[in-house]
């Protein structure tokens, strides 16, 4: 998406290339804090990329050297708030329940609603210079972005507790080290680092993502009994689906995998 010349730049960019959609916040003189139609622009992307098929990954990330710096207060508050919050909930469920894996890609600040909607995507890689922080406390605010979900699960209770009672900034150095996010590379290496990642998951095969994801997920709500009966319900879907024939067929021609449907 681009803007017609003249016109001013859409606060949301979104690119298509070979399976890739990159989804681009695009506010940078707000370092991409997020307002109400950014949401709402937000939501009507997400539900699309999930119902295409061609879609196979998403990428999330900022312009201008940031990644998002939470809600724009000063154009986000005072008016319909349970509504808005309730619109902002929707765009990290539809991340969390993608059918296809999204990888956050995080360079400068990820801070407030913005630390949130990284972590809730699949994978999280972050530039050493990147800043994460749940920043909430300093603004007497409280956590939103599915926050008191992931945050306890990526490091730990009392870790979760520290980070959000003394809003703690971390560098994407540290937060690779704590578990925050996956994996931390030179601001440098950043864009290409990310760029094998989804090129790897675009070649995978998606459908058996899908089902590890969604089983994932759902861990740590399930008992052991229930997880493995989900799992014999997934994996006989699996034996049946046309990537699993493809897996088996390369396995036994000693070739790599070719996941991708043959029009694509």
């Amino acid at each position: 998406m681009t803007a017609t010349k003249g016109m001013p730049m859409p606060d949301l960019l979104v690119d298509r290339s070979d399976g890739v959609v990159t989804v681009t916040l695009n506010r940078p003189a707000r370092k991409n804090g997020v307002t109400w139609p950014l949401i709402e622009e937000l939501n009507r992307e997400l539900e699309e990329i999930a119902r295409r098929p061609e879609d196979r990954v998403v990428v999330l990330t900022g312009a201008g050297g940031s990644f998002c710096s939470g809600m724009d207060l000063a154009e986000s508050v005072g008016r319909e708030e349970f509504i808005f919050m309730r619109r902002v909930g929707r765009v990290v469920t539809l991340l969390h329940e993608m059918p296809k894996p999204t990888l956050a890609k995080v360079a400068g600040a990820a801070v407030g609603f913005g630390c949130n909607l990284a972590l809730a995507c699949d994978l999280v890689v972050a530039g050493e210079s990147a800043v994460l922080g749940e920043i909430f406390a300093d603004r007497g605010l409280t956590l939103d972005g599915g926050g008191s979900w992931s945050l306890p699960r990526l490091v730990g209770l009392a870790k979760a507790k520290e980070l959000v009672f003394f809003a703690r900034r971390l560098s994407g150095t540290e937060a690779a080290r704590i578990g925050l996010v996956n994996r931390v590379l030179p601001d440098e290496e950043l864009d290409e680092g990310v760029r094998e990642w989804a090129r790897r998951l675009a070649d995978g095969p998606t459908v058996a993502l899908s089902m590890m994801k969604k089983s994932l997920n759902a861990s740590f709500e399930a008992s052991f009994a229930q997880a493995v009966e989900a799992e014999a319900t997934a994996q006989a879907l699996s034996f049946r689906a046309p990537e699993a024939r493809e897996g088996m067929r390369a396995f036994m021609e000693r070739r790599p995998p070719r996941f991708r449907p043959a029009e694509s």
